[in-house]
């Protein structure tokens, strides 16, 4: 087994998964970790055990020399991070989106080129669940699929009086993003569907905002097309009162043999309705995290294309961006 030495940028409150999936891993060390605030990198660091704490990612770069570093910063610092990385020879695992655009994520992928290796964690499709039904979907458990119907709802946007929402609580900065819904949210689910259903066509969008104090989308209605010929509707609100804040989802997928459903932690084949699969959703959040971080170990040590390549998610990336441009919306 070939052992790996791995850094870290970025210490926020979604690198604890980060780190988790590689404490997971076999002949895996933890080399260091850097932030632009020190207390944060050197809190992670006592944490995981991680012997070197830099505030700079160039510095730590050149001081470790990895075989790899672990992108985990806002979508704005992802290109020159990973452009200073590829400079460097280290390969890369970059946090979704790639960049904020499709022209920005097509320019990075031709500067690093074949220089390292370079996939994106972008995690939903290693979420056990959506595992399943993409396994099951191509065992041809449905036969030919017709139609799908994706349902989102959270609360995490919803203004409550003398409360801040779950989301800007983590991510205060996503207030101001004049693409929200789709762009941070959605995104993983259309990657999910291309892992379940294939390529798809964006034919209609439409955007709305329940909460009046976002800039952008915190409702999302679209109509997709696959390359089969199937009927996809996502309907999406993360402002939507009474539900939990965290995102729950319920997936229908109608072929010309049978309907498989998921609903939040149970998968049901509606032939064998006493036949449910079960999940548990809280175990199923850390696992697409180690499922992301194994994804990219296991590529590096057998030369196999990662599942969420940069080119495959660039495709998720064309796909958010088409929602946009159907919808009026300025990229």
């Amino acid at each position: 087994m070939q052992h790996l030495t791995i850094a870290v940028a970025g210490a926020g409150a979604i690198s604890e998964f980060h780190l988790k999936g590689w404490q997971a891993q076999q002949g895996v060390t933890l080399a260091a970790i850097c932030d632009p605030d020190q207390t944060r990198a050197q809190a992670q660091a006592d944490r995981f055990g991680i012997p070197a704490v830099f505030t700079d990612m160039g510095e730590m770069l050149t001081a470790v020399r990895p075989d790899a570093v672990d992108i985990i910063t806002p979508v704005g610092s992802h290109a020159p991070l990973v452009r200073q990385a590829a400079d460097l020879g280290v390969h890369v695992m970059c946090q979704k989106p790639m960049t904020p655009t499709v022209a920005e994520a097509e320019a990075l992928i031709a500067d690093v080129g074949e220089r390292v290796r370079f996939m994106v964690h972008e995690n939903y499709r290693f979420r056990p669940h959506y595992a399943e039904l993409a396994r099951r979907i191509h065992a041809g458990e449905v036969g030919r699929l017709r139609h799908a119907r994706l349902t989102v709802r959270s609360s995490s946007l919803m203004d409550y009086p003398g409360k801040v929402p779950f989301l800007l609580g983590r991510q205060p900065y996503m207030a101001d993003f004049t693409r929200l819904l789709v762009f941070e949210v959605l995104i993983h689910h259309l990657d999910a569907l291309r892992a379940i259903l294939g390529e798809m066509t964006v034919t209609a969008v439409r955007l709305d905002r329940m909460n009046p104090d976002l800039k952008g989308e915190d409702v999302a209605l679209v109509q997709l097309e696959s390359a089969d010929g199937a009927l996809i509707q996502i309907d999406a609100n993360i402002s939507a009162p009474g539900h939990p804040p965290l995102p729950t989802d319920r997936l229908e997928l109608l072929g010309e043999l049978d309907t498989l459903i998921y609903d939040r932690d149970r998968i049901t084949l509606l032939s064998q309705p006493d036949a449910v699969s079960l999940h548990d959703l809280t175990a199923n959040y850390q696992a697409c995290f180690t499922g992301a971080v194994t994804d990219f170990v296991e590529g590096l040590r057998t030369g196999r294309p990662f599942q969420t390549d940069r080119l495959d998610n660039l495709q998720t990336l064309r796909l958010m961006e088409s929602i946009y441009r159907v919808a009026g919306v300025p990229i």
